[in-house]
């Protein structure tokens, strides 16, 4: 795993609004700022910010339509931050194996 792409595309992921704004892009149609707002309990405003900080990682592209701009996911780099998170998730998995297995050594060799 390198810590160069991980610290600033989980931060931005690691936030519950900008996780739920990517649920609401990843169910489809292109929203807007305003429409995503409509189902977040946070201002217009606030969801553009999210928003930059999704685009700053490369997670949302936006695309002007007339006098609005629509957000869609990029696929590629979320399949990214998926494989990312399955890697460490199996890091810790291993870990967690060799914990246990230390601990049913200790535990056999304690004296009954």
């Amino acid at each position: 795993m390198t810590a160069a792409v991980d610290d600033e595309l989980w931060s931005a992921i690691g936030d519950p609004t900008r996780r739920r704004v990517l649920d609401l892009l990843l169910a489809g149609g292109g929203p807007t700022a305003t429409a995503l707002s409509e189902h977040l309990p946070v201002t217009r405003q606030a969801v553009a910010k999210h928003l930059a900080v999704l685009d700053r990682v490369g997670l949302v592209h936006p695309t002007p339509s007339g006098r609005e701009i629509r957000y869609e996911v990029d696929q590629a780099q979320l399949a990214r931050a998926v494989a990312q998170l399955a890697s460490v998730g199996s890091a810790w998995d291993a870990r967690l194996r060799r914990i246990k297995r230390i601990a049913e050594a200790i535990q056999r060799a304690k004296p009954e």
